[in-house]
């Protein structure tokens, strides 16, 4: 008999996601949990033109941006964007199905990647 697993939504209140700690939530994650990564205007917000944030801030930004993307590609979850407010998105990954053809854990994939 197979238990029903209900979706879990979660955003990290008060701690801003970083690449690490989305790439904690993939592995972990199961079918249909959602993540939201980030809450703003993610293409301003990696620019220092447009940005508030401070340069150490901005490049976590960009590094889990990339990482978020690089996921999508492999098939590891869906991104897509709720509009909040004007000029401001929740910005929420969704957990796929773990890819059959891809390797058996997301380190070996992380390792992959760089090599």
């Amino acid at each position: 008999m197979f238990m029903k697993h209900e979706a879990c939504i979660t955003a990290l209140a008060g701690c801003p996601a970083t690449e690490i700690s989305f790439c904690a939530w993939v592995a972990q994650a199961v079918p249909g949990d959602r993540l939201e990564y980030h809450r703003g205007f993610l293409a301003l917000d990696t620019f220092a033109l447009f940005s508030g944030l401070s340069d150490k801030d901005r490049a976590e930004l960009r590094k889990l941006a990339d990482r978020t993307f690089w996921a999508a590609e492999v098939g590891l979850v869906h991104l897509v964007q709720e509009r909040v407010g004007p000029d401001r998105f929740a910005y929420i990954a969704i957990a796929r199905p773990k890819p059959r053809t891809a390797a058996a854990s997301l380190s070996a994939l992380l390792l992959s990647e760089a090599a």
